[in-house]
């Protein structure tokens, strides 16, 4: 249903997406992730049509996204792009700026689309409030809302959540994502935040340097890592030498033990509400893994692995 094939795109000279391909069903969700510069912000603006490929194709069913050389107006009307400015209209307030692309021809049903809206952001109380007046999280929650009001076919997010509260954001999340499933709406998300890709994903794509290095489940990646890049990109990862391999073991993997695989040195720790992150020194080098209470400096103590490797 919607498709990039060998998708190129350079700026002046430097290429910036090189290659990319991948496929969804309609209502599928999609995330990607990769370092800030490796190319996600860009591939949405391919995808919704606000540049032009130099190489490659984009469908969705059979009609083919095109950017500003075949387009007077760029953006596709079947897409919805949330970008990480928003582009409100700071001056008028938060309804209008929900219902500036609806309807104005029934506006009794209007006003209850608006309304439907604005209770799945959380932002009843602030429908006649100019966007001006607004914190970035509120203004962000406002945008969300306006790129559903149409019910697009494709969603396109750039960090969605970013600016919101952590009191809100889960259960915002949520609601987003469930409501964009419920409609069989297709969305994509560039995304810094696991939550966002391994909780709400059906698939996960890696980019590195414009390029797709992982393509697959989110389950399948973030148990499975090729790279230390892939696995940092989920939080803290320890590279472990054992017998001349390596592994990528995240500090939850890690557990202190009587029967253990090798011995650490303690030399710091930090609360992290559910248990402590233990920083210690193995060969070395830092590692880090999770424990239920600190650990005095200095401490020498056995660590075991908790998975097969």
């Amino acid at each position: 249903m919607f498709s990039l094939t060998n998708v190129v795109f350079s700026y002046q000279k430097y290429k910036v997406i090189n290659k990319v391909s991948f496929s969804l069903e309609s209502g599928q969700h999609l995330s990607i992730l990769g370092e800030s510069g490796s190319g996600k912000s860009t591939l949405l603006k391919l995808i919704y049509g606000l540049e032009d490929v130099d190489e490659g194709q984009i469908y969705w069913n059979h009609t083919q996204i095109s950017g500003p050389k075949f387009n007077l107006v760029p953006g596709m009307s079947f897409i919805k792009y949330l970008a990480q400015d928003f582009d409100l209209m700071p001056f008028i307030t938060v309804r209008e700026n929900i219902g500036k692309y609806l309807s104005n021809f029934y506006p009794e049903k209007k006003q209850e689309r608006i309304s439907d809206l604005l209770r799945l952001v959380e932002m009843t109380d602030f429908l006649d409030v100019k966007v001006k007046n607004l914190s970035g999280g509120q203004m962000q929650r406002v945008a969300i809302a306006r790129v559903l009001a149409l019910e697009p076919e494709i969603l396109l997010f750039d960090e969605p959540f970013s600016h919101i509260d952590n009191s809100r954001k889960n259960n915002l999340r949520r609601s987003v994502f469930n409501y964009a499933k419920e409609n069989r709406i297709t969305c994509v998300v560039a995304t810094h935040d696991m939550d966002d890709a391994l909780s709400f994903s059906d698939k996960m794509i890696i980019l590195k340097d414009g390029e797709v290095i992982e393509e697959n489940f989110p389950e399948f990646i973030y148990n499975n890592p090729k790279s230390y890049y892939i696995a940092s990109l989920f939080g803290e990862v320890n590279e472990i030498k054992i017998n001349s391999n390596s592994y990528f073991i995240y500090p939850h993997q890690l557990e202190v033990n009587s029967i253990f695989d090798f011995e650490v040195c303690v030399k710091n720790f930090y609360f992290r509400a559910s248990h402590f992150l233990i920083e210690a020194v193995y060969n070395g080098n830092l590692i880090f893994f999770e424990h239920a209470s600190s650990i005095k400096k200095d401490t020498i103590l056995g660590l075991r692995i908790k998975k097969d490797l």
